[in-house]
């Protein structure tokens, strides 16, 4: 599936689970849906079919609460059956409304925020020990940047030169209690990115060409871990959650989904 298909089924699928089971985080699970595409469809290496596979590139969502856009991916490319999406949400379920490493494709759950670069970081200086070729993507929340164990996990990163780490930042300028510039201001952010030792690019987290153009110079980096800071819109492509805190805690009745799938075309 090309990485446009794919973020359009990961859009249209995120929004009716969401909906379906009453959950919440659909507006950062929109803003996330492009760099997953990318990724998924042109980016990493991995087999659906061996989801242990030792080759395998290794991903961590480390804003979980956005796992229904994991989700739907896992279930585009071939891990999870897709008709297991539909448990999501619900009463038993391995599909948990926070990322769940119970689920083949995902290498850890996920709540906490703070947790998955410094996860990241282990994984990546285990893949240098070890001469492994595998590399180790992570994507954060620019919320999440509130967290000083990020700030710890990159210094060690650059460090020991791992530039076979890749961490994106999904930069949509809203978190759970507000707009981050007005919690706590994280610009300027790649100044402060650089000055941690990382290989730092800005681009626009919609754009697929930007994206794949950015992914591609991190693996042409040979001494430091690259930093993504990928500029999102909360709820992006629906009309009525751009921009809007609302949406990262409110899910879209029957009414409403129609409405908001009817933009997505």
């Amino acid at each position: 599936m090309k990485s446009l298909d794919l973020a359009k089924y990961i859009r249209k699928t995120s929004l009716r689970l969401v909906s379906r089971a009453n959950a919440s985080h659909i507006g950062g699970s929109l803003s996330v849906a492009d760099v997953l595409a990318v990724l998924y469809a042109d980016v990493m290496r991995y087999r659906p079919n061996e989801p242990l596979w030792d080759g395998r590139d290794r991903l961590m969502l480390s804003k979980g609460h956005t796992c229904v856009a994991l989700y739907s991916a896992l279930a585009a490319v071939g891990f999870i059956d897709e008709t297991l999406l539909d448990e999501y949400g619900t009463d038993g379920t391995q599909l948990l409304c926070h990322v769940s490493h119970l689920i083949p494709g995902v290498e850890m759950s996920a709540g906490s925020l703070g947790h998955g670069l410094p996860i990241a970081v282990g994984m990546a200086l285990a893949a240098k020990i070890k001469s492994a070729t595998y590399r180790t993507f992570v994507i954060l929340g620019d919320g999440e940047m509130d967290e000083g164990a990020n700030w710890e996990a990159l210094m060690f990163a650059a460090q020991q030169k791992l530039n076979n780490l890749c961490a994106i930042i999904d930069f949509n300028c809203q978190q759970a209690m507000g707009n981050t510039v007005d919690i706590i201001n994280l610009e300027p952010i790649v100044d402060k990115l650089e000055s941690f030792g990382a290989n730092v690019m800005r681009v626009d987290g919609h754009n697929h060409d930007t994206l794949y153009e950015a992914f591609d110079k991190f693996t042409r980096c040979d001494n430091r871990p690259t930093v993504i800071v990928a500029d999102t819109v909360k709820g992006k492509g629906v009309s009525f959650m751009e921009n809007r805190l609302k949406w990262h805690y409110s899910a879209p009745d029957t009414n409403l989904l129609q409405q908001a799938l009817a933009d997505l075309e």
